[in-house]
Parts: C-alpha cells; sequence; structure tokens
C-alpha cells in the first residue's frame, strides 16, 4: 500500500469505482474480519462480481490475444497460450490485485522484428531467460527501479511503439503484407492505397477494418446496457458476418490444435545462447516488459482504491509468467493497459477475476477453435491499429509542451529514434537524453565578471559541474585578458565544485602566480573553516556569553549589535558595478 489511500484504507461506506462501497483494508492490504484480496472473497457478492468481470477481461482478451499473435508474425495459437499463462500463472501470484496480464501489443513490432531474424523456434528461449531475469530482479527487490524512469522516456517509449504498430497493420488490414521496417511501412501507404483502391476484396476488408477503428472509438458511448460490451468483440461479430456474406473472400484466420502448437526449446535453441543477438534480445525483452507492467501497474492502482500493487512481488509474478511461456514457446507477456481497465470497470474486487479468465481463454480455444477460424484479420488489425493510436497517444504531446518543454524534446526524440531504429536504440537514447537534460538543470552557474581599479574579480555561484566548464573557462581567460596585476576569484557562493572545475580553477591560479600576478582565491567551505579556526593561542575561540531570554522578550527580540557564536562571515562588496558592467549579461 502507498499513499494516504493505502495507510487509512477505505471505511464501508466510503465510495470506490463507480460509486460502489469498496471495503476497509489493513496496511498489509487484506480485508478485516475477511478474505485477503488475493483471489479469495469476502462475501458470494464479490464472487459473482468477480466472475462477472473475468468474462468481460475474456471478451476483450480473446481477440487481443490473437490480433498480437497475428501482428508478432507468429502462429496465433501462441498469443492464446500466452494469455492463459497471463491468466492462470501471473493472475494467481499475490503481486497486483486487478491488473490482467496477457501478450502485449507494445511488444508486438519488437516481437516480429525478433523472429524475422533469428526464428520462431528461438523465440521460447528469450522470453524464459527474459523471465528468469525478471524473477532475479523481483528477488533483488529492484521492481521500483523501472519507476525511476522518466516519464517523458516511457511516454516516448509508448508513441514509438504505437506509430509503427499503426502503419504495420495498415498492410493486414487491408489483406495485404507489411514490406518490413517502420519507415518502409510509411513509404509504402501510398501505394498500399492504390492497391486497395483497384481491388474490391481489398475494399471490403479496409472498410472492416476501419468500421472496427471507429466502433472502439465510439462504441463506449453507447447507452445502456449495449455500451458494457467490449467494442473489439462487437467488432469481431460484425467482421465474421459480413465475412459469411455471398461474394466477400477476405481472408480470416487460420487456427489449428492448441496443443500441438506448443514449440518446447530443444538443446539447438539453448545453444545460440551465445550469439550476441539473442543475448541482446533477452536483455531488451526483460528491460521493456518489465518497464511495461510496472507502469501499468502504477496507471491501474491509480483507477481504484483497492490493495496497491507490490512492485517486487509483481515483477516475480512476470518472470514466473514468461519462464512458462518460454518453456512453451510462446509470446513474452506483459501487464495491459485495456484488459485491465476492463477489469477495474466491470467492478472486480480481487484476483480471482484475472486468473479465472485465462481459464475462459483455455476452455474456449480448447472446445470452441472452428470459431477462431471465422474471424477476419482485417477486424483483428483494426483492432491494433486502435491500440497503436492509445500508445501515441496525441494529446500527451502539447500536454507536455505545456508543462515541460525540455522533458517535450526528451519525449519527442525518444519516439523519432524508435521510429527509424528500433526499440531499444530509441529507449537507451531517450534515458540519455533525460539524463544529459537532468544534469544541464542541476548545473546552473553564474558567473560574474567585473574590473574594478587594480583588480579582475570573479565571482562564481550554484553548481559548478564538468557541463558549465566552457563558461568556467571563459570567464578565468578573461580575467587575464584584463591585464590587471591582481585578480580575485570569489567561488564561496558555489555550492557543488566537481573535480573538473576544481582542477582548472586550481591550476589556472597556479598558473597566473607563477607569472607573478597575485590572485586571491576563495574556495567553497573556506569561510566556514576560517570562523571555526583556532585562535592565536591554540585553542579554539570561546564563544560568546549567553543569558537566558525570557518568552517575552524572544518575542520581540531584534537582532543583536554583534556577531554570535553561530555566525557566519562572508565576503560582500556593496559597492556598485561600473556604469559599463551594469549591463553586462551574466556569463553562465
Amino acid at each position: 500500500m502507498s499513499g494516504a489511500k493505502g495507510l487509512r484504507g477505505k471505511g464501508p461506506g466510503d465510495k470506490g469505482p463507480g460509486g460502489k462501497g469498496v471495503v476497509g483494508t489493513d496496511l498489509r492490504g487484506e480485508v478485516p474480519g475477511g478474505k485477503g484480496a488475493g483471489g479469495r472473497t469476502g462475501s458470494r457478492g464479490d464472487l459473482a462480481t468477480d466472475i462477472t468481470a473475468s468474462l468481460v477481461v475474456f471478451l476483450v482478451a480473446l481477440p487481443l490475444c490473437i490480433g498480437v499473435a497475428v501482428a508478432s508474425g507468429v502462429p496465433a495459437e501462441l498469443g492464446i497460450i500466452s494469455g492463459v499463462i497471463g491468466g492462470l500463472v501471473v493472475g494467481a501470484v499475490r503481486g497486483s490485485t486487478l491488473q490482467v496480464s496477457g501478450p502485449a501489443a507494445g511488444l508486438a513490432a519488437l516481437v516480429a522484428e525478433t523472429v524475422a531474424e533469428v526464428g520462431v523456434a528461438m523465440l521460447g528461449v528469450i522470453v524464459l531467460f527474459s523471465g528468469i531475469l525478471q524473477i532475479t530482479l523481483g528477488l533483488v527487490r529492484l521492481g521500483r527501479m523501472f519507476q525511476a524512469i522518466s516519464v517523458a522516456v516511457v511516454q516516448g517509449m509508448l508513441a514509438g511503439i504505437g506509430v509503427p504498430l499503426m502503419f504495420s497493420q495498415a498492410y493486414p488490414m487491408a489483406d495485404a503484407k507489411a514490406p518490413g521496417t517502420a519507415l518502409e511501412n510509411m513509404a509504402g501507404i501510398p501505394g498500399l492505397l492504390a492497391g486497395v483502391l483497384t481491388n474490391p476484396q481489398a475494399m471490403i476488408a479496409t472498410l472492416l477494418g476501419v468500421a472496427t477503428i471507429v466502433l472502439s472509438f465510439v462504441w463506449k458511448k453507447v447507452p445502456g446496457p449495449a455500451g458494457k460490451i467490449p467494442a473489439a468483440l462487437v467488432a469481431v461479430g460484425i467482421g465474421m458476418a459480413v465475412a459469411a456474406l455471398p461474394g466477400v473472400d477476405v481472408k480470416t484466420l487460420q487456427v489449428g490444435n492448441l496443443l500441438n502448437s506448443v514449440q518446447v526449446p530443444g538443446a539447438s535453441q539453448f545453444a545460440a545462447l551465445a550469439d550476441g543477438t539473442v543475448i541482446t534480445a533477452i536483455l531488451t525483452f526483460t528491460v521493456i516488459a518489465s518497464a511495461e507492467s510496472l507502469f501499468t501497474a502504477a496507471a491501474v492502482d491509480r483507477m481504484h482504491s483497492g490493495p496497491r500493487t507490490r512492485y517486487n512481488t509483481e515483477l516475480i509474478a512476470q518472470g514466473a509468467g514468461n519462464t512458462v511461456a518460454g518453456i512453451l514457446g510462446a509470446l513474452p507477456i506483459t501487464a495491459v493497459v485495456a484488459r485491465s481497465s476492463a477489469n477495474v470497470q466491470a467492478g472486480a474486487k480481487t484476483r480471482l477475476s484475472r486468473t479465472l479468465h485465462g481459464l475462459w481463454l483455455l476452455l474456449f480455444a480448447l472446445l470452441l477453435p472452428q470459431v477462431l477460424a471465422l474471424i477476419p484479420i482485417s477486424v483483428l488489425a483494426g483492432v491494433l491499429v486502435h491500440s497503436g493510436w492509445k500508445l501515441f497517444g496525441p494529446a500527451e504531446f502539447p500536454k507536455m509542451w505545456r508543462q515541460d518543454r525540455g522533458e517535450f524534446a526528451v519525449m519527442t526524440l525518444t519516439m523519432l529514434v524508435i521510429v527509424a531504429t528500433a526499440l531499444l536504440e530509441g529507449v537507451l537514447f531517450g534515458l540519455a537524453a533525460g539524463i544529459v537534460l537532468a544534469a544541464l538543470r542541476m548545473s546552473q552557474t553564474v558567473i560574474r565578471q567585473h574590473v574594478e581599479q587594480d583588480t579582475a574579480k570573479v565571482v562564481m555561484a550554484g553548481n559548478a559541474t564538468f557541463l558549465r566548464l566552457p563558461k568556467v573557462i571563459d570567464a578565468l581567460e578573461a580575467a587575464a585578458a584584463s591585464g590587471k596585476p591582481r585578480i580575485r576569484l570569489d567561488l564561496t557562493g558555489v555550492t557543488h565544485l566537481d573535480h573538473a572545475c576544481r582542477q582548472q580553477v586550481e591550476e589556472f591560479t597556479a598558473q597566473q602566480r607563477g607569472l607573478g600576478l597575485r590572485v586571491e582565491l576563495l574556495m567553497p567551505g573556506e569561510v566556514k573553516a576560517a570562523a571555526a579556526a583556532p585562535s592565536a593561542s591554540g585553542t579554539p575561540a570561546a564563544p560568546l556569553p549567553r543569558r537566558r531570554v525570557t518568552p517575552a522578550e524572544q518575542a520581540v527580540a531584534e537582532p543583536p549589535p554583534w556577531p554570535t557564536a553561530d555566525a557566519e562571515w562572508f565576503y560582500l562588496d556593496t559597492r556598485p558595478l561600473p556604469e559599463e558592467y551594469a549591463r553586462s549579461p551574466l556569463v553562465g
């Protein structure tokens, strides 16, 4: 539990999401006098609500599992297997209460790129070792480390995932094959549109995809019980009906036996672990999947007032899910915002709902596989285009511009680098840009310089780091070039002086003194040190005598005209600057 809500809990009369009462919780996230929020319910009403919520999540997850698998370039069955694992394995671990996991659209482009490079058979090994790394990170309690990443980098990463996803799914939405990279997919859009206009069947498929996108945006505004049906399910139903009409020949999903699709990694796959490409993929999957899951956890925690996510435990849960998925050769698993928000909105109370949705996926795939073969691929592509748009989040860019233009630059650059190169390169670039921005803002150095009679004065304040070293060198060289026989360097106002700046100042001082100039150097902390220095007799100066002050005297007391024992002395030149320097800009 975190924050004031976590400590106080909710009373029986408080309102939770949707205006329903929320049972109070203790500091461990457990229900007083009842069952904990971990799959066990405190009442029959909660049990019925959780079962209903699990069915809603199942209806949302089914088309997403299939669509993510198709977008990842792997058989649709592997997406369903990952969805089952996300429910039965990840959902059963007591890390988060309402967060739902499964194959994520955010990793589809990365998985497709990896599969194209190393093959589907290697996917299981990569996902397996990513899961093991996640478990390790959770055990050493590094789960919250991912929360230290800049929000601008995270939003840039999501946008960088969403843009390529939209362009890549534009092709299957027209029953066509995507050319390849994100830039190639963008460049091929005009040719794709020209092909659609000349092919009636491609036109039908495209219209189904467009209708799916429109439904995804507007269906939640439909009044009454119909509006509670997942838009993706409505789109799939319409698509299946249109595909069954005479004369319609659009591509539909090809689904095989769920058990036969399991691909347990063999010795040859494990032998490829020495390949640098495979190691890079493992690290990339680990970082992105962990970050996406824990960022989603933070977002889901803001949607409800129940028990908060245990980040380290949830990371272990995600790792356990990916370990099982890797053994079965399935897709990587992360927490998914769409399913999690559907779970919260359906009124789920415990983790039973997220666990049961995996059971419904398993039963549906085993008992009704022929139904899946009726779903048009263009409809699933439309679902993913809508997911890509939500990941892109265009409204976040003007919002970030108004809040912080430096962070806006980091966010935009992260997105552009991901689109132009790959996900890992873009995230690393964004992290580096965020660190540089933070360092620049922390290294605010104010340098004032002027010449007075026979002395060239340089006064510095703020944080002097190597990032401001050029400005420091300019100020020192200007003082040396003034031709005055004396130079005064006052650094007592500097709060932090790093090694590079300190060395530069000391070398300058030694050099100028070697040339015969008188250089007075006041370094940070020297004033305090001088105040604490012993007297001429070799003993520390005795503190001034103090007398007891009454409260009445304390209220009206004026500052004493003499320095007290804890006074600090600073050099302060109160004389006005010469007129030619009064309007000069600050250096630094």
